[in-house]
């Protein structure tokens, strides 16, 4: 019977395992064959290019561009899931609708919507000249680029954050304010830590995308910020015959292994205090 189970487990696995193959491993050993090999010989010369000073400048600008996009998704969403968590069920389920209505749209869309809202003939500089302001330039700053991040990603961290909360029994609260804890006590004491798993999963689940970001920069500045993820484009689309595929394979692979990096370091803090991992 135990062999049987095995094999029944191994069968409805062989989707996944397939799917992992082709569409995970598969495209990974290319990324690190064009990293680190050039005409069937090895060499790090791809890899060095990562830290000429133009793509480390657009890297450390990816990362502080990111972080601020993560933080600000974390302060916007965090008070927000914990209220909604508190909804009845019905309230809940339209509420998450309306979160997730814009993501049934391209990202493109969406983004290029933003930038019509933003710039000066928009919607936003037509109502402030109703009040005699003068139109603003928005385009082309880092709050434009910062903004676009946000408003894609924020239901990547309203979502694992509503999750977790969810999962908070009533009763825990109920008991906290039975032996008079304060608003705050209830959120250090009992709240923040039993939502720690879905902050966590939430932080990755923004900051990963935002630092590989390449549409939102183009989109947002008017192609005046380049990011990392804008040199991995350009290079693979205009010097493909000269080495850039090599290039920028050797970028994202980069750019891989720090993110991946990061995900073990949050994974690691979460094991601490939650005994789980979290991606």
């Amino acid at each position: 019977m135990k062999k049987h189970s095995s094999k029944t487990t191994a069968l409805l696995n062989a989707p996944y395992a397939l799917w992992s193959a082709v569409f995970i491993i598969v495209p990974l050993f290319f990324v690190a064959y064009y990293s680190f090999f050039r005409d069937g010989s090895f060499t790090l010369e791809y890899i060095g290019k990562f830290t000429e000073k133009n793509n480390l400048s657009a890297f450390w600008l990816s990362v502080v561009l990111s972080v601020l996009a993560t933080v600000i998704s974390l302060v916007i969403a965090y008070p927000f899931s914990y209220f909604l968590s508190r909804l009845t069920p019905s309230s809940q389920k339209i509420q998450m609708v309306l979160i997730m209505l814009p993501m049934w749209m391209n990202m493109l869309v969406r983004t290029y919507s933003w930038s019509n809202i933003l710039e000066t003939n928009g919607i936003v500089n037509k109502i402030l000249s109703l009040f005699g302001i003068a139109p603003l330039t928005m385009l082309g700053s880092k709050g434009a680029v910062v903004l676009g991040m946000v408003y894609n990603y924020l239901p990547y961290m309203i979502l694992p954050i509503y999750t977790a909360m969810t999962k908070i029994d009533k009763p825990l609260l109920d008991a906290a304010d039975d032996l008079g804890c304060t608003p705050w006590e209830k959120l250090k004491r009992v709240i923040m830590p039993l939502s720690v798993p879905g902050v966590i999963s939430g932080i990755i689940m923004v900051f990963v995308p935002s630092i590989s970001t390449f549409y939102i920069s183009q989109r947002m500045s008017n192609g005046n910020i380049v990011l990392i993820g804008d040199v991995i484009e350009t290079q693979i689309k205009e010097y493909y015959a000269d080495g850039g595929l090599n290039v920028g394979a050797a970028m994202s692979f980069v750019l891989m292994v720090i993110i991946l990096i990061c995900t073990f370091i949050m994974n690691k803090f979460s094991d601490e205090d939650n005994g789980g991992m979290v991606v």
